[in-house]
C-alpha cells in the first residue's frame, strides 16, 4: 500500500518532512489524523524507521484507539511495537518501570478527582482548617494548576503572596506527603514526576532519549507548561519532534493549557518548518466561511484559510424564539422532521450549550416528545458508587497502602465499623506516621488504645479478608479475583439487597465484562493494567453515536466530534460569551470567540444558532441579547427563523442583523406565541393509569403501560410501544388514552 495516495499536496508534505522540527498548522476537518498515521507508516515503511523508536501522543484515550485501528491496517503487527497513547498513559507506563527513584513503586493507584478531593478534606482535617472556610474544590484547582506550571508545593510556598496561597501551599505539602505514603498520584503527578525523574536522573532520561527518534504529539494547542518541558526533554537529543495543533481551537484554559506554546513554536525551535493544512473534508462552504467570520476577529492567532471541495450545502439558521423551553421545542421539531431526510437519523444530531445548566430545559422536551437522548456530563459509568466500590477493593488489593480507598470500603457493606471507628484508626496511622492498612493491623493484634473487643474482632475479621484477597491477587486471573471479592466481602449480597440493587448489579457486570479483556494476562499483571486502564477514562471516551440518540453536550466536552447536524443554543450575551469572559475581557473573550468557531465547525452539513428573546436560567429571568458572534457571520450565507423582532447582536455585522428576523413559514408573533402559551397551560385532566393498562399514543401507536414514576406534581409514564420501543412520557403532556 502506498503511504501518500490519497494525500492532498499538504498532506504529503507533512508526511515525506522527517528531519528536524516540524510544526503542522491543521484546521478543523482536515485530516490530521491521517497526516499522522501516514507520516508514522512513512518512517516505517519507505525510510526504515524501527516502530519500537516512535512514539505518538494524544489528549484522550479515543483518537489514541482511533491512531491504533489505522495503523495496524497500515502497517500490519509491525504496529504493536509503536508507543501510541495519552500523555497520562505514557508517563503512567514509565513511572511503573522507572518510578521507584521518585519514590514510587510499580504498584502505584491512580486518583481521580473525587478520590483527591476526599484526601484534601483529610488534610484540612489534620491542619484544623474548616472545609466551609477553605473550599476543598478550589484547593484542588489550585494545587492543579500548580502542578501543570511544575511547581512543588515548597515552590508554590515560595511564590505565596497572600494569606489564601498560604494555606495552599500547607495544604498542598500535607496533600503531596499524604500521596506519597499511600503509593499513588494524581493525574498531575504522573506527567510531573516523569519530569522531576528526567530531571534528577540524567541516566534515565539518555535511555528514552535515545530509544525515540520521532516524536508526534497530536493537539499541541491543548499543552500545559509541564507538558511542553517533557516533550522538549524527550525530543532533545534527536529534535525530530513534530506537533500538530490550531491556536484557533485552543479552548482549555481552564485545565491550564497555554496558548503560548504553539504560537511560540517556531521561537523555540527556529529551524522548524510550518505546513499548514487548510482543506476540509468534513464541512460545506457555507459553515466554514461562517466560522471563518467569527474567528477572524481574534488576535493571537495564526491565519489561515479553510477551503472544502465540498457544496456550499444549506445556509447557517439563525433562529429566534421566545424562551429556553420554545428553544428545546424548536431543536426537537427539527430533529422530528429533519429525521429521514437525506438519510439523517436522530443519533446525527446534537445540542451543544455553553453551561450544564442549559440542559434542563432540552431533557424535559425530549422526555415529553419519548426522543432518546445521551447527557454528557452526567454521572459517568466509572464514577457511579458501585463501580467505584468494586475498584476502591480492586485498589486496596494492589496497593494496601492506599489510605483513600480503604477508607471507602471499610464500611462498605457494613461491618460493625462505624465513622468513629474509622477516624480512631485514621488518627492511630497519622500519629505513627504510617498507613491506615498498618494501623488496622496494629488494632487486628490487639494493639493501640480506643478499640473494644467487638470493633477489634470486626476490624480483624475485615484485615485478615484482605489479607486472603491480597494474597490470592498473585494467583488468580482478573475475573476469578473480582468474583472472590464480590462473594468474600457479601458485596454481591449487599448491592442486591437495595431497592435499584438490580441496575446496580448490572453495572458490576458490565464492570466484569471489561475486565475480560484482561483475563489473559498473568496474575497481578492484569489487576494493575486494568486498574490503570479505568484511571484514565474520560468523559469522551464513553461517547458512543447511536442512531436512534441525540447527543446533548458541552461546547467543551464536544472537541474532536462530528455530527451531520449541530444545534448550539443559547447564543447570547452573557452565555456565549460567558458573563466571566464579558468582565474580564482580552485573552477570556478570546478564548470564547474560539469556543463557538470549534463548536461551529463540528457540523458537517446542518448548522443551527438559536437565542432568545428571554431566558431564565442561574435562578433569574430577564431579556437576553444575542451574541455579538452572531453578527460576525456574513449575511449573506444567513437565514433566520422563528419569532420576529428588532434585538440586535454586539458584533460588527449588528446593523443588518435582525433585517431578516422572519420566516415565511415559521414565523410567529411574541403575542401569538404567548397567547398559544397560555392555552397549553391550561391544566389537563390527567388519565388514571396503572402498569399492565394498554394505551393509544397518536404517533407511536399501541403498547403497553410498564412502569409509572411519580415527577413532582406529574407522572412519569414508561411504555412499551408495538414496534417503536420503550419510551417514557410526562402524563400530563403525552396524547394517550386508555384502551
Amino acid at each position: 500500500m502506498d503511504v501518500l495516495s490519497g494525500l492532498n499536496p499538504a498532506q504529503k508534505e507533512a508526511v515525506k518532512h522527517i528531519e528536524g522540527p516540524l510544526l503542522i498548522l491543521a484546521g478543523p476537518g482536515s485530516g490530521k489524523t491521517r497526516v499522522i498515521t501516514h507520516r508514522i507508516a512513512y518512517l516505517v515503511k519507505t525510510c526504515g524507521a524501527s516502530p519500537r523508536r516512535i512514539m505518538a501522543v494524544t489528549f484522550t484515550n479515543k483518537p489514541a484507539r482511533e491512531m491504533k485501528e489505522r495503523l495496524e491496517k497500515l502497517l500490519g503487527q509491525v504496529a504493536e511495537s509503536l508507543t501510541v497513547g495519552t500523555f497520562h498513559a505514557i508517563c503512567a507506563r514509565i513511572l511503573r518501570q522507572d518510578g521507584k527513584p521518585v519514590g514510587l513503586d510499580t504498584n502505584f493507584v491512580i486518583y481521580d478527582e473525587e478520590d483527591q478531593l476526599s484526601l484534601i478534606k483529610q488534610c484540612l482535617q489534620d491542619l484544623d482548617l474548616d472545609p466551609k472556610q477553605y473550599n476543598p474544590q478550589k484547593i484542588r484547582n489550585a494545587i492543579s494548576h500548580a502542578k501543570s506550571q511544575h511547581l512543588t508545593s515548597a515552590g508554590f510556598a515560595s511564590e505565596s503572596g497572600s494569606y489564601w496561597e498560604e494555606v495552599v501551599a500547607r495544604v498542598y505539602g500535607r496533600y503531596q506527603e499524604q500521596l506519597e505514603q499511600s503509593n499513588a498520584v494524581d493525574f498531575d503527578d504522573l506527567l510531573m514526576k516523569v519530569v522531576h525523574l528526567f530531571e534528577k536522573h540524567p541516566d534515565i532520561l539518555e535511555k528514552y532519549q535515545s530509544r525515540y527518534m520521532h516524536l508526534l504529539v497530536d493537539e499541541f494547542q491543548d499543552t500545559n507548561i509541564t507538558q511542553y518541558k517533557l516533550i522538549r526533554m524527550l525530543g532533545g537529543k534527536h529534535r525530530n519532534v513534530c506537533v500538530v495543533g490550531d491556536p484557533d481551537q485552543s479552548i482549555y484554559s481552564w485545565r491550564f493549557a497555554d496558548i503560548r506554546n504553539i504560537l511560540s513554536f517556531e521561537k523555540d525551535y527556529p529551524d522548524a518548518a510550518l505546513i499548514v493544512l487548510e482543506q476540509n473534508y468534513r464541512s460545506t462552504q457555507n459553515i466554514l466561511e461562517a466560522a471563518s467570520g467569527i474567528i477572524s476577529l481574534n488576535s493571537k492567532r495564526k491565519p489561515k484559510k479553510l477551503w472544502t471541495k465540498n457544496q456550499d450545502g444549506t445556509p447557517i439558521f439563525m433562529v429566534k424564539t421566545y424562551n429556553e423551553q420554545d428553544e428545546a421545542q424548536f431543536v426537537v421539531n427539527e430533529i422530528l422532521k429533519l429525521s429521514g431526510n437525506d438519510g439523517i437519523k436522530p443519533g446525527d444530531c446534537v445540542v451543544m450549550y455553553r453551561t450544564n445548566a442549559q440542559s434542563r430545559a432540552l431533557e424535559e422536551a425530549f422526555m415529553r416528545y419519548g426522543l432518546k437522548y445521551k447527557l454528557v456530563g452526567g454521572t459517568r459509568f466509572y464514577q457511579r458508587r458501585e463501580i467505584k466500590d468494586v475498584i476502591a477493593y480492586l485498589r486496596v488489593i494492589q496497593n494496601p497502602f492506599d489510605n483513600i480507598s480503604l477508607a471507602r470500603i471499610i464500611k462498605v457493606p457494613g461491618r460493625g465499623i462505624g465513622q468513629r471507628t474509622l477516624s480512631d484508626l485514621t488518627n492511630l496511622a497519622r500519629d505513627n506516621n504510617h498507613s491506615l492498612f498498618a494501623a488496622m493491623k496494629e488494632v487486628s493484634e490487639g494493639k493501640g488504645p480506643n478499640f473494644t473487643t467487638r470493633i477489634r474482632a470486626a476490624i480483624a475479621g475485615f484485615y485478615r479478608m484482605l489479607m486472603d484477597l491480597i494474597v490470592e491477587s498473585q494467583q488468580l486471573r482478573l475475573v476469578e479475583m473480582m468474583d472472590a471479592l464480590l462473594e468474600r466481602s457479601d458485596y454481591r449480597q449487599h448491592i442486591r439487597e437495595e431497592d435499584d440493587g438490580v441496575e446496580r448489579w448490572e453495572n458490576i457486570l458490565e464492570l466484569r465484562t471489561v475486565a475480560l479483556d484482561f483475563d489473559d494476562l498473568a496474575p497481578g499483571e492484569g489487576l494493575a493494567s486494568f486498574l490503570e486502564q479505568v484511571s484514565l477514562v474520560s468523559d469522551a471516551d464513553e461517547i458512543e453515536n447511536q442512531d436512534d440518540t441525540t447527543t446533548l453536550i458541552t461546547l467543551h466536552q464536544a472537541k474532536g466530534l462530528e455530527f451531520p447536524v449541530v444545534f448550539i443554543v443559547g447564543m447570547e450575551e452573557g452565555l456565549l460569551p460567558h458573563r466571566r469572559s464579558m468582565e474580564e475581557g482580552g485573552d477570556e473573550l478570546e478564548e470564547e470567540r474560539r469556543l463557538c468557531y470549534v463548536g461551529i465547525t463540528r457540523a458537517e452539513k446542518h448548522i443551527y444558532l438559536l437565542h432568545t428573546a428571554r431566558r431564565s436560567i442561574f435562578g433569574s429571568s430577564a431579556e437576553s441579547i444575542p451574541s455579538r458572534f452572531l453578527g460576525d457571520i456574513p449575511e449573506h450565507l444567513v437565514e433566520h427563523k422563528g419569532l420576529t423582532g428588532t434585538m440586535e447582536p454586539q458584533g460588527r455585522s449588528s446593523e443588518r442583523y435582525g433585517r431578516r428576523q422572519h420566516d415565511e413559514d415559521e414565523g410567529i408573533s411574541i403575542a401569538a406565541l404567548l397567547a398559544k402559551k397560555a392555552q397549553a397551560a391550561q391544566p389537563r385532566e390527567m388519565i388514571e393509569l396503572n402498569p399492565g393498562d394498554r394505551v393509544r399514543h397518536n404517533r407511536f401507536g399501541d403498547g403497553q403501560v410498564i412502569g409509572i414514576k411519580p415527577t413532582g406534581p406529574d407522572k412519569e409514564v414508561i411504555v412499551a410501544f408495538e414496534g417503536v420501543g420503550v419510551k417514557k412520557l410526562l402524563l400530563s403532556m403525552a396524547p394517550l388514552e386508555k384502551i
